[in-house]
Formats: C-alpha cells, sequence, structure tokens
C-alpha cells in the first residue's frame, strides 16, 4: 500500500462521519487532516461557520483510530487514554460548548475518549482530580494552561500530548495572553518534540505573522527555522451589510444620542424574525438595551435573553442551549456570544453602535448564515448618526479584502517574569536552557542575554531597590535549577496567575446562595443597603457586602442602575479610519454612493455650508469665537486614542510660542482646543507644528507621561508579581492595588532607575495608549496634505459632537441635555436663515 492508500484508509472513518451528518468534506478541511497525518502544523484561516472546528479535530482522531484503537485496553485503573489533544481557548465562556462539539464524533464513533474543561468555572473537586490524571482531551484557557505549568508533575501528565488547538488565535495574537499562550507552547514542544499545534482564525490581515507566532520562528531541538502550513479556505462568504436609518435626520448630532431612539425599528427587526442577536460592544449597553426591549415590549418576557460574561456560567448555558433549542426570539449580547459558541444560525444580526473595526463586524455577520454558501448579514443601529460614515467604511474596507492586522507584542518582560516563577515552581530551570527554549517562541526572539540576566538577577535578589526585602528573592538556586521554594511565593502566584487586569470582581449572589454573576469592586463601592442595579438583566436590591460576595434580593420595580465594566471603550481600528476619511473624499466631490452616505446628506450640506469638508489629501481646521474662548477644531480622522495624544502634543506646542492654557475634548473624528486667548496657530503651522521631530520627548513633555507611566506600572506590577490581587481570604481593591505599584514604582525610580520595568510602562505608554508609531504616522500624512482653514461663525456638525463632549464633564446629566436641546435649537435657527 501506497503512502497515499495508506492515509486515504485512514481518513474513511473521518469521511464516513461526515457523510452521516449530511455534511460535505471541503478541500481544505481535508488538506488539514492529511498535513497532521504527515506530522505537520499550521493554521487554518476560514470564515465563521465553515467547519474550522473539525478541520482541526478530526485528524487526530483518524489517526488514533489507525494507530491505537486495537492495542488500547480500558482499565478500572485507565478508563480512558491519557491526554491526546489540548485545546486552548481564549473565553472560559466558549469552553462548555466547545466540549460538547468535540464529544459528538468522539461519541458517534465509539472512541474510549474523555472530555473536561479547566476553566474558572469549573469545581473544585474536577480540578483536584486532573491534578492526578487529565482527561483525553482538556479543554482550558491561557491562564488555566499556566496553571497547570505550576505543577510539579506537570511534565509527566503533559507528555502524551498529540496536538494543540489554539481556537480563535486572532483573539488572542496582539496581548499579553498571546504571548503568555507563546510562552507555554514554547515548553509543550520543548516535552513534545513530535507535538502539532494548529490555530484557528476567521478574520485576521497579518496571517504570516500568526503563523510564525503561533509556532515559534525557532525549533528547539534542531534549532532550524520553523515551517508550518497556512491553510485558507477557498470560500467566499458574502456578507450583506445594512443600517437602520433614522427617519429625520438631525443636522448637529452628538454622541450617545442616537442609540435608543432606534429602538422601535429595531423592535420591528426582531418581530418579523425567528432568532435575532443584537451584539453591543460593552456589558452596560447589553443591560441597558435588554430592560429597553422588555420596557417596549412586556411580551417578550421569557422569549428574551442577555449573555456577557459577567453573568453567571449556569446562566450563560442555559442562553446558548436555549439558541440551539430555538426557544428564544432575541438574546442581546457581547462578544461572548460572537467567538466559538456554536448553535444554528439565526435570522437577524443586529451591530448597535459603532463596530470600531472591520474583522469585529465580519465575525458578529457570520452568526447568521452560519454554514457555508449562506449569505450572512448585519443590520447596523448608530448610536451617533456620524457612525453612519463608519457603516459605510467598513463595508469599503470589506470590499477591498482589507482587514486589521494584529501583531504580536515585542517581548513583555512582565509575562517573562511570570513565566519564570510558573517555570521555577513547577519542574525548575536550568538558566541556560530555558533561555533557548523562550527564544524559540516570536515575541521573544530578539531578547538579549543582558535582559535574560536581568531578569534572572531581579526574581532572585529584587534587585538594586528590593534586595532587602525577602518576599522579592523569588527564585532560589541550589547550585544546578533555579526553583520557587518560598511557600507564600507559591500561594500568591498561583491565586494570580495571568495577565487579564481589569477591576476587582465580586460575586454577586441572592441571600440564599444562587449565584447571578459577577460586578466590579469600584461600582459596588458606590451603592449603599437598599440600592437598586441591574446584572443579568434582572433588577436586584443590594443587602450587603460580606466575605467579598455581594449579597441581593431581587428588586420590585422595573429599574435600577447599570453597572460599567472596566475596560468599556475600543478605539477605532486604523484600517476603517483609513476608508472614512476615503468615505469622506467620496463626499467632498459630490459623491453619495450607498444608503449611509445619502442619509447623512443633511449633515454634509450643513458641514459645507458652513465650512468644508475635506479630501483625502486635506486637513481641516476651524477656528470659533464664543463666549466660552477661542476654539480650535481639528479633524484628522484618525480615532480617539490618537486624537488624546495628538491634541496634548500640538497644544504643548502651541505653548512654546506663548504661554497659553487649553481645554482639551476628542472623539474619533477630531479634537477641540479651547483657550481664552487666541493661539498662534498660523506661526505653528509654518514652523513644524505637524513636524515628527522630537516626537517622543514631546510626547513626554505634554502627557506628562511619567504620570500615566506610574498607572500604568499598575498593570506592570501585578503581571510581573511584585503586587497581587488577591490573597488567601481576600482581595485587594483597585486602590489598594494602585497605592501599593504606585510605592513600588516610586521605590524603584529613586534606588533603581535603569529597572527595565520602568522603561517597559513608558514603552506601553507610548507605544500602547498613546500609540506612538500611529501618532506618527498620522502627522507624517497630515504634514503632506493641503491644511484648510476655516475661520466659521458657529459651531459646525463636525464640532458640535466635541463641544457636547466637553460640556458633558462639567454639567450634569439633566442640565446638559436641556443644554444640548438649546444650543441645537439656536444652530438649526441660524442655519435656516
Amino acid at each position: 500500500m501506497t503512502k497515499s492508500q495508506s492515509m486515504k484508509s485512514k481518513l474513511i472513518p473521518t469521511e464516513t462521519w461526515f457523510a452521516q451528518q449530511d455534511w460535505q468534506v471541503f478541500p481544505f478541511q481535508r488538506k488539514v487532516w492529511k498535513q497532521y497525518l504527515k506530522g505537520e502544523s499550521g493554521l487554518i484561516h476560514s470564515p465563521t461557520g465553515t467547519g474550522k472546528t473539525y478541520a482541526a479535530w478530526m485528524g487526530v482522531l483518524a489517526d488514533w483510530l489507525a494507530n491505537e484503537s486495537d492495542t488500547w485496553k480500558s482499565t478500572k485503573r485507565n478508563p480512558h487514554p491519557p491526554l491526546q489533544v489540548l485545546w486552548i481557548t481564549p473565553l472560559r465562556a466558549l469552553a462548555y460548548d466547545t466540549a460538547n462539539n468535540l464529544k459528538k464524533p468522539i461519541d458517534d464513533l465509539g472512541l474510549p475518549w474523555s472530555i473536561e474543561t479547566r476553566t474558572g468555572d469549573t469545581k473544585s473537586s474536577i480540578r483536584q482530580r486532573q491534578r492526578r490524571r487529565l482527561p483525553t482531551t482538556l479543554i482550558t484557557t491561557p491562564e488555566s494552561l499556566s496553571l497547570i505549568l505550576t505543577w510539579t508533575n506537570s511534565k509527566e501528565l503533559l507528555t502524551t500530548l498529540k496536538l494543540v488547538v489554539v481556537d480563535e488565535w486572532h483573539e488572542l495574537l496582539a496581548s499579553k495572553r498571546g504571548t503568555q499562550t507563546e510562552l507555554a507552547l514554547a515548553r509543550l514542544r520543548r516535552w513534545n518534540p513530535n507535538i502539532r499545534t494548529w490555530g484557528l482564525s476567521a478574520t485576521m490581515g497579518n496571517l504570516d505573522i500568526a503563523l510564525k507566532s503561533l509556532l515559534g520562528h525557532v525549533d528547539y531541538h534542531s534549532g532550524e527555522v520553523t515551517q508550518g502550513q497556512l491553510i485558507e479556505a477557498n470560500i467566499k462568504k458574502s456578507i450583506q451589510i445594512k443600517s437602520i436609518i433614522p427617519e429625520t435626520m438631525e443636522r448637529f448630532p452628538w454622541a450617545g444620542h442616537l442609540g435608543l431612539k432606534l429602538l422601535p425599528q429595531v423592535l420591528d427587526v426582531i418581530k418579523q424574525n425567528k432568532t435575532t442577536l443584537i451584539f453591543c460592544n460593552t456589558r452596560n449597553q447589553v443591560e441597558r438595551w435588554y430592560q429597553a426591549i422588555l420596557e417596549a415590549e412586556p411580551d417578550l418576557a421569557g422569549e428574551i435573553a442577555l449573555h456577557h460574561g459577567s453573568i453567571a456560567r449556569e446562566s450563560r448555558n442555559w442562553v446558548e442551549q436555549a439558541l440551539r433549542d430555538k426557544q428564544l426570539k432575541c438574546v442581546v449580547c457581547t462578544s461572548s456570544l460572537d467567538l466559538g459558541v456554536d448553535f444554528p444560525e439565526v435570522d437577524a444580526v443586529l451591530q448597535v453602535g459603532s463596530p470600531k473595526g472591520v474583522a469585529r463586524l465580519i465575525q458578529r455577520a457570520g452568526r447568521s448564515g452560519h454554514q457555508p454558501n449562506l449569505e450572512s448579514t448585519v443590520i447596523c443601529v448608530p448610536a451617533h448618526a456620524l457612525e453612519l460614515l463608519e457603516i459605510s467604511a467598513v463595508r469599503e474596507a470589506m470590499q477591498s479584502d482589507e482587514i486589521e492586522s494584529r501583531p504580536p507584542l515585542d517581548k513583555p518582560l512582565d509575562v517573562l517574569l511570570q513565566h519564570l516563577i510558573t517555570i521555577g515552581l513547577g519542574s525548575g530551570f536550568i538558566s541556560e536552557d530555558l533561555y533557548r527554549e523562550v527564544r524559540t517562541t516570536y515575541s521573544y526572539g530578539n531578547l538579549s542575554e543582558f535582559e535574560w540576566q536581568w531578569a534572572i538577577d531581579f526574581l532572585s535578589s529584587g534587585g538594586e531597590a528590593l534586595k532587602a526585602y525577602d518576599d522579592y528573592h523569588r527564585l532560589h538556586f541550589d547550585g544546578t535549577q533555579y526553583k520557587v521554594i518560598n511557600k507564600n511565593v507559591t500561594r500568591l502566584h498561583r491565586m494570580s496567575i495571568g495577565t487579564i487586569i481589569g477591576d476587582t470582581s465580586l460575586q454577586v449572589q441572592y441571600m440564599q446562595g444562587r449565584k447571578v454573576g459577577q460586578i466590579e469592586e469600584s461600582f459596588i463601592s458606590r451603592l449603599k443597603p437598599g440600592d437598586k442595579f441591574t446584572l443579568g438583566g434582572k433588577v436586584l436590591e443590594f443587602v450587603r457586602l460580606r466575605d467579598l460576595k455581594v449579597l441581593v434580593k431581587r428588586a420590585k420595580g422595573p429599574k435600577g442602575i447599570v453597572p460599567r465594566w472596566y475596560g468599556g471603550k475600543m478605539p477605532l481600528s486604523q484600517t476603517l479610519t483609513k476608508y472614512m476619511r476615503h468615505q469622506l473624499d467620496q463626499v467632498s466631490q459630490g459623491r453619495y454612493d450607498d444608503e449611509e452616505l445619502h442619509a447623512l446628506m443633511p449633515i454634509f450640506n450643513t458641514q459645507r455650508k458652513l465650512s468644508h469638508i475635506p479630501a483625502e489629501d486635506e486637513f481641516l481646521i476651524e477656528r470659533l469665537k464664543s463666549r466660552d474662548g477661542h476654539h480650535i477644531f481639528v479633524y484628522p480622522f484618525a480615532g480617539r486614542l490618537v486624537h488624546e495624544g495628538l491634541a496634548a502634543l500640538l497644544a504643548y506646542r502651541l505653548s512654546q510660542y506663548q504661554p497659553i492654557t487649553f481645554t482639551i475634548s476628542s472623539n474619533d473624528y477630531g479634537f477641540e482646543l479651547l483657550s481664552p486667548d487666541v493661539a498662534p496657530l498660523d506661526e505653528a503651522l509654518n514652523n513644524k507644528l505637524l513636524s515628527e521631530d522630537n516626537l517622543g520627548d514631546d510626547i513626554i513633555a505634554s502627557l506628562n507621561a511619567s504620570e500615566m507611566a506610574r498607572r500604568q506600572f499598575r498593570e506592570i506590577a501585578r503581571v510581573s508579581g511584585l503586587v497581587f490581587s488577591r490573597y488567601p481570604g481576600g482581595q485587594k481593591t483597585m486602590r489598594q492595588l494602585q497605592t501599593s505599584a504606585s510605592l513600588i514604582f516610586d521605590v524603584l525610580s529613586n534606588y533603581d532607575a535603569d529597572n527595565l520595568l520602568l522603561q517597559q510602562a513608558q514603552r506601553e505608554v507610548l507605544l500602547g495608549q498613546l500609540e506612538e508609531k500611529r501618532l506618527a504616522q498620522v502627522l507624517q500624512r497630515l504634514s503632506e496634505n493641503q491644511v484648510v482653514i476655516k475661520d466659521v461663525e458657529r459651531a459646525t456638525p463636525f464640532a458640535f459632537p466635541l463641544l457636547v463632549d466637553r460640556l458633558r464633564q462639567t454639567v450634569s446629566s439633566e442640565k446638559l441635555d436641556e443644554r444640548i436641546a438649546r444650543m441645537v435649537r439656536q444652530l438649526e435657527k441660524a442655519v435656516s436663515i
């Protein structure tokens, strides 16, 4: 029998199982199976709903059936084969659903395999059993995998591993969780030279980098450059993007004004379809929209649900199963339902607010027509009239096949320090060996010997500033290996593993003990007994806080305070802002090629009448004098984060010409500089106001970057183990955590100024929060554009949202609504004359 014939015979059970499901095997799936049987690793890139999961799964089953099923003997002591597959998922909410999907072919094919999950939701009894023996297939998260590596028997448990699957790799890649995953995979590959690794991704631009970061750029054992298979499905998914257009378009829009005003149209969509998913960008939006829909349509009670990561696991599981059983007419959700959770395609998908990026909208659209060859449709619900411009831009980018790239992080040292403690707890390590292992990863490929030795010394002695404190002597060298022998370090590290940083989360449960979900400490600290808030669609009354549990009871009445969770704001992607400027260019030429741009005609015509609409090679600046002072409105259309940095930078540079103080507001489209005196704008523009020269120094001077670095250091200190949010029997509040981190920041600054973690904090502020690279690109673009300065007599449609954003910071919500309404009436009257 030839190799080709042998491979075909191995795949017969797989092909037969697909036929029994009445499914077609796609060429990309068969190609993955064949490459797996050859011992290859790689990345599978395919649209949502086209079978990536079974492409990665069925190869290992076929291999086991062909080579090991006849020899396997089940015993009472070993009822199932040892660990064969590790399935890494970015969200613990996906683990339960993934387990169900993987279990079906195992049961149908009669394999004696076991499947279990290990996440923060896993019962303690199961976790204890897994420390002695892992299932045949373990579905876990990056954090739980790192925790397994701290076990002293981890190598013994993991050396039988044949396959690692990293699901939704695009969600992990450009984050510290992705770096943490890279380090864990490097350890597994060292222990298992023949292990195969496959990643799954639906929406990503930089596939070549994604493949290298998944597999590592160098093989530890051979030293050769890693080669992997990039397998793309030749399936063109048809996606239709529609919008709910307001019946009347106000010419002076402002953020947050539209949203729920479109509720009647959203209700029409719900009524016209059997199942509707409504995606929101934040958990706060999910709670608000759920309550608004129920208030407007009480008859939907029992047929509508909500789903996000802060509600109890049992509630999430119920919602997911109810979707599969087609018991729900509508679910309001966050990204917790756009990644990996499997259920039949829904009739309608809505996106509330800006999608913020091309890939995100494509991912969510794929929940309708969630099968190959079916068209997916997403209906966008703008929360701001100008978000219609973003929707138009997303469609244009998608038609041009341009999706955001997600670059891996460059050697974050806090993640490395955490990993060194993890390995020191588990098997211990020889410095030279682990250094070579770490450098096989893409993120740490250029880690220098100096940086490595600094990390070892810092963990061993605490460095110059912390060497007097025993708690910072975390690594012990026994003459051969580095190990962790301090029991307190061991306990705290295992409780705090991971790179997800947020406010301290507290468990919310009824007085009788049933869990509702989680809420952040900063929110609950503002409540007093008797206050009402909503969580999971339920109106709850706060009773008391006991043992870090928020005890509640069901409240009477339809309304409560809606919580806000950490990390609610998302920046516009660079790809999206590029196409927004392209669409504006079309408008500047009088072209309104789609329904969104056509709907915005009243706004654009008013903007053109009062000022100007910038072409793609133009840079618009407006000046206005009002009773508040002298306003400069700048419109780079580059996203909020860039505008925040750019506004501070230009304010600083303008102040170098004359002493002047600015009040700043910014949004995704531009920013405002308000000053009591006229700013020397013309002089500064003629003298390198937009220059990239001395950019880093000017950013640091303009933004008090040292204070921003101090705050960023909280995250770095938490990840690297200098401070801990969780302790046995207690948790630190966010304020306590920040205070502890600030104290260490000051100590290091005063006594160990060259500490590499301080340098990392400043680097993360510049590259992450301020997007220095992107800011430099925007400055270059603006300096090459033709500057168009318009002196206007009143606020324009582009300027009005910036005025509102500034007022929102100083005026109460009730007075703000009244003031905005008065401003709009005055502007409308002036424009109509």
